[in-house]
């Protein structure tokens, strides 16, 4: 009896066991959200400055921190070094415009243990003892030019004598409204160092927008030391008990008017009073004497002798209790054995423990990016009841056209400190590890995106909230069929009614990508930039140089692989519900008009995939112009790759009008059918095979893709072939000449603000999708189709071997080199591999150097670089089955 999977199969929504959770972003300010400016300068509009200052509209954030699941009462910690202007009470970094490389969070923390339901959660920050290096860091980055790398908190040198305090922070759940909380505070210097402890109670501030139903001020009272009691309307009343505190500190979470706009404060005591109070040694008389607010702290400071620490412990619970911490390490350890055994139970493929102790902090970091998430585009466009109306220009700017949109829902973010939004396609691929952790979390991850409240009346789906009319890749429905696999394998049936509720309203996305993106309703789709910011040679999503449009062998590409999922999804609930047969013909033979346009797109007779390349290419159209391929090499010419899909012959059978339907067809039309792996040609088992790409096609493809010359690093698949280092593609625009370089590292152009990069680096989620296609391309050829692996070595292999062999290069990133000891993401520093405080701490980056694997982009984007959690259960199930098959033989 796992106890914590009894915990998850007590409900499926995100009540209950967790209510409670990592739910506070870890930057609010610089988000759309929050900027009401003219000219929709958001990163400049509400800065890191005046956060402590100011109060938000749409969210909270924090260190740490956790709140419940509509954010109205939020905790995090807050710290202060006795060196710094200001209390840490929020995480710094640098916006787009202040950095060389986009933005950019300049602390050091670790997502180190979560359950799913968040019973028991750990968390590492690391805090200088010297003053806190803030203009240093500002100015260093201003000062580098894109070529250059960034500047990090590491290379101010605060580090250096090892003069910081490890903060860890704890939270166990003795029960669904009663959370322990447990800071542990270590002075890693090598003398005694001051440090203030602040953990921090408020609430989201909901009651100066002028609206009704939050008409009612919540109130925090404090009573002697030791307790805050907290009275919410929606929530009820709740306790904060604390055990040997200094003092207590109140304030309002209100805007400090004077500070900020130069005008009266509504408030003596207004957000920033705990800060001002605690900074200035109790001289400014910022905090309410009456130990009554909307925000409080307890106070400890303490002076920490060398390698020694203390522990602040606290109590939320939602009733009363005369011995709050009688009970509390009982049950730390409590939550700390039952989290052991979940992981043990979930990690039980897993023998090595170096990567079980990888995957679980993938894990963690995936948990631990769950944010609540608040946006009614129409209230943020028409402006509160009770404040100033916002500039009329906002009317005719950003998100206009989805005023229909409304979300406050429990999402799991790609970075809670860069993209503390939700992205569409980031989502999708987040939601496979967290089916094996929660699918039901992970299927309502899927289905809310494409609720009314999200999902555009036409059928688009909202991409992320700089943009939401930006079109990101249509993965959804893969990722639906991913989710839907890993729950029936985990739980031993398949939830038919999860996948037909999400299949209805893909296909008012499918729709729409055919109504919109074949913009010449020739089965060839466009898209745009399509989530890969500057792998082109220019940026896809805006208007093109010579005018004309392109036609896009990764747009259309995608839209082959959508057609294939929403086909075997359909075939699934036909097993069920037999009318779905029709809908599997539906897209079967949609899949073949696709097929047949990316041979000869129409009277010109042109194809994306070159002959001569033996490679799949974008199509250029110019008006009253030649049409032209775009002979880029890129990640762009192997989405083809993704559209497979395998049908076994028990399926077939038991769907016969199915089965009929596709035997016609490929009869009737035997122009379609012989552009696709034969159907007559039963492979390993007797299965089917659908793909674009026939043994051959993909024989040459691969031979690109294993090629360390060109695509193959020692860290996975790059995004941008190696031949570009030598050799940049040009393309001439008028006089100017367009290039495009192989760049394994941060980009060297501004396009999409330049804070990613596709233009050579290693992206976990296409790699994860290669080992996912070839994984079924082996399961239809078998042992007996080898490939070269790779190219040029002379070394044949499986299918299913090269796809291995690409995941366990993608596991090497996170783990120690046999050698050196030096895990390559994080190879810059050599305290992050030797410093017994560091070396066990991982960060799962955004993407990663294509010549050395090291870490790029967001640090802490567990999102979709949580598929390294996935791969590492693949590489060990899959050898396991091997081991088993050679033991029965």
């Amino acid at each position: 009896m796992i106890v914590e999977k009894i915990r998850l199969s007590q409900r499926a929504d995100n009540k209950g066991w967790k209510k409670w959770g990592p739910y506070l972003a870890e930057r609010q300010w610089g988000t759309v959200r929050e900027d009401y400016s003219s000219n929709g300068d958001a990163w400049n509009f509400f800065s890191h400055d005046t956060a402590r200052s100011r109060a938000y509209r749409w969210g909270e954030d924090g260190i740490g921190g956790l709140s419940d699941n509509k954010g109205h009462i939020c905790f995090a910690f807050a710290f202060w070094n006795h060196k710094d202007g200001i209390i840490k009470e929020r995480l710094f970094g640098l916006t787009n415009p202040e950095s060389n490389h986009g933005e950019d969070v300049k602390e050091l923390y670790y997502y180190l243990d979560s359950t799913p339901t968040h019973s028991y959660m750990k968390m590492l920050y690391k805090y200088p003892q010297q003053a806190f290096p803030y203009e240093q860091i500002l100015r260093e980055n201003r000062n580098r030019n894109r070529e250059q790398p960034e500047f990090e908190l590491m290379d101010t040198g605060v580090f250096d004598k090892n003069e910081y305090f490890d903060m860890e922070m704890e939270y166990a759940k003795a029960d669904e409204n009663d959370i322990l909380i447990r800071l542990t505070v270590h002075n890693r210097g090598p003398k005694a160092a001051p440090i203030t402890v602040l953990p921090t109670l408020w609430f989201r501030n909901t009651w100066i927008w002028g609206y009704e139903n939050y008409s009612v001020r919540p109130m925090l009272t404090g009573y002697s030391k030791s307790l805050i009691d907290v009275d919410h309307k929606i929530l009820g009343k709740y306790k904060l008990y604390i055990e040997d505190a200094d003092s207590l500190l109140f304030c309002e979470n209100e805007t400090n008017f004077e500070r900020v706009f130069n005008s009266p404060n509504f408030s003596p005591y207004p957000k920033d009073g705990i800060n001002d109070y605690v900074v200035s040694g109790g001289k400014k008389k910022t905090v309410n004497p009456n130990h009554i607010g909307t925000k409080a702290s307890a106070k400890f400071t303490r002076k920490v002798a060398a390698g020694e620490s203390f522990t602040v412990r606290l109590r939320f619970a939602n009733y009363s209790n005369h011995e709050p911490f009688e009970d509390f390490d009982t049950v730390f350890n409590q939550r700390i054995q039952e989290a052991d055994e979940y992981y043990d139970d979930l990690q039980k493929n897993v023998k090595d423990a170096e990567l079980k102790k990888i995957q679980r902090q993938a894990y963690a970091g995936m948990l631990w990016s769950k944010q609540f998430y608040y946006y009614n585009v129409n209230e943020w466009l028409n402006g509160d009841p009770a404040m100033p109306k916002p500039a009329p220009e906002r009317k005719f700017g950003r998100n206009r056209t989805w005023r229909h949109m409304y979300t406050a829902n429990i999402l799991s973010m790609p970075d809670k400190w860069e993209y503390p939004w939700f992205a569409a396609w980031d989502l999708a691929f987040h939601c496979v590890p967290l089916a094996r952790l929660d699918p039901d979390f992970a299927k309502r991850q899927l289905a809310v995106v494409l609720r009314e409240y999200y999902m555009h009346p036409n059928g688009q789906i909202p991409a992320y909230e700089w943009t939401f009319s930006d079109v990101n890749p249509p993965v959804h429905a893969w990722a639906t069929w991913k989710v839907y696999e890993i729950d029936k394998q985990m739980n031993g049936k398949g939830d038919i009614g999860f996948l037909e509720r999400v299949f209805h309203k893909l296909l008012l996305n499918f729709t729409w990508w055919v109504n919109i993106k074949d913009e010449q309703g020739n089965n060839i789709f466009g898209g745009g930039f399509l989530g890969m910011d500057n792998i082109g040679v220019f940026d896809r999503s805006a208007q093109l140089p010579l005018g004309g449009h392109l036609e896009q062998a990764d747009g259309t590409g995608w839209m082959a692989m959508y057609t294939l999922n929403m086909l075997r999804i359909a075939c699934e609930i036909a097993l069920e519900r037999s009318t779905y047969q029709d809908m599997a013909s539906k897209f079967f033979e949609h899949f073949l008009h696709i097929a047949g346009a990316m041979k000869s797109l129409g009277r010109e007779e042109i194809s994306l995939w070159d002959e001569d390349d033996q490679f799949y290419y974008d199509l250029l159209h110019i008006p009253n112009g030649p049409s032209m391929l775009l002979k880029l090499r890129s990640m762009v010419g192997l989405i083809p790759l993704f559209a497979v899909e395998v049908l076994d012959p028990d399926l077939l059978e038991r769907l016969p009008d199915f089965k009929r339907r596709v035997e016609w067809v490929l009869a009737n039309r035997p122009d379609l059918a012989s552009l696709i792996s034969r159907w007559y040609e039963p492979g390993k088992g007797e299965t089917r095979l659908l793909s674009i790409i026939r043994g051959h096609r993909m024989k040459m493809i691969l031979k690109r893709v294993f090629d360390e010359a060109e695509f193959l690093s020692d860290h996975g698949v790059r995004s941008l072939s190696k031949y570009y280092a030598t050799n940049p593609y040009e393309f001439r625009v008028g006089n100017e000449v367009l290039r495009v370089a192989y760049t394994p590292a941060e980009s060297t152009g501004a396009m999409f603000g330049g804070n990613s990069n596709w233009r050579g680096p290693v992206w976990f989620p296409m790699n994860f999708l290669i080992v996912d296609s070839l994984l079924k391309f082996h399961q239809y050829y078998g042992d007996d189709f080898e490939i070269e692996y790779p190219t040029n070595s002379g070394q044949l292999v499986t299918i299913k071997e090269a796809a291995l062999a690409v995941a366990g290069r993608l596991i090497k990133i996170f783990t120690p080199d046999p050698q050196t000891g030096l895990r390559p993401y994080q190879q810059q520093y050599s305290k992050f591999n030797t410093d017994p405080y560091f070396k066990d701490c991982l960060q799962f980056f955004e993407y990663f150097n294509g010549n050395d694997g090291s870490g790029l982009g967001a640090a802490h984007q567990t999102g979709w670089t949580g598929l390294v959690a996935e791969l590492i259960e693949y590489v060990h199930t899959l050898q396991q089955t091997v081991e088993a098959e050679i033991a029965k033989s």
